[in-house]
């Protein structure tokens, strides 16, 4: 877990010098910022609420002990990388967190399919996902942000299991991705706040 808090946070150490200072007093910006904190916080929260779930049904709980699963799966985590460079730029960061969205949203039909239980929660996480990717776009329109659209490589296509287990274990490794993705799109929304 330390390891993890400190893989988290070192890219951050790059960030202390952002380039937005023209953004910093503007009070709606910081009002967005505001809100979709809470907002991803809210996500997190639920991301979390179906990993406890994956855990507690199929004792699924500890990413180490399946790694040799996850190499056979080949499951990418959605790129961030633009939001902890150290040329950081807000609308390459907000780009990226948006197309994140968009995988990990189509993504979760998986855990839907796994958990069908918990399909409510599935689709309330899917809306806000939805909702902050477009409370993030009217940001970039409202403030004039270009908006850069990455390529998915395929990445919208929901992951094939070829077993039962392959399925839960791909479940548990897409909320782990989507879980480290939103950490770190919070902390470039948190550090936008700060500045």
């Amino acid at each position: 877990a330390l390891l993890l808090a400190v893989l988290l946070w070192a890219p951050w150490r790059a960030l202390h010098g952002a380039p937005l200072t023209e953004l910093s007093g503007d009070q709606d910006f910081q009002l967005f910022l505001q809100r979709n904190l809470e907002f991803a916080r809210k996500i997190r929260g639920d991301v979390a609420a179906l990993q406890r779930v994956v855990c507690d049904t199929f004792q699924l709980c500890k990413e180490e002990e399946l790694l040799l699963v996850r190499q056979d799966l080949d499951m990418a985590q959605a790129p961030l990388e633009q939001c902890h460079k150290r040329t950081f730029q807000a609308e390459t960061c907000f780009s990226q967190i948006r197309a994140g969205l968009r995988i990990y949203h189509g993504s979760l039909a998986t855990i839907r399919d796994l958990l069908p239980g918990h399909a409510g929660l599935v689709e309330t996480l899917q809306l806000d996902m939805a909702n902050l990717s477009s409370n993030i776009q009217q940001q970039m329109e409202d403030l004039g942000l270009a908006t850069v659209t990455y390529p998915t490589e395929n990445q919208d296509l929901l992951p094939t299991f070829s077993s039962r287990f392959q399925h839960q274990v791909g479940g548990f490794f897409i909320l782990a991705n989507f879980q480290r993705f939103l950490e770190t799109a919070y902390r470039a929304l948190r550090h936008l706040a700060s500045l």
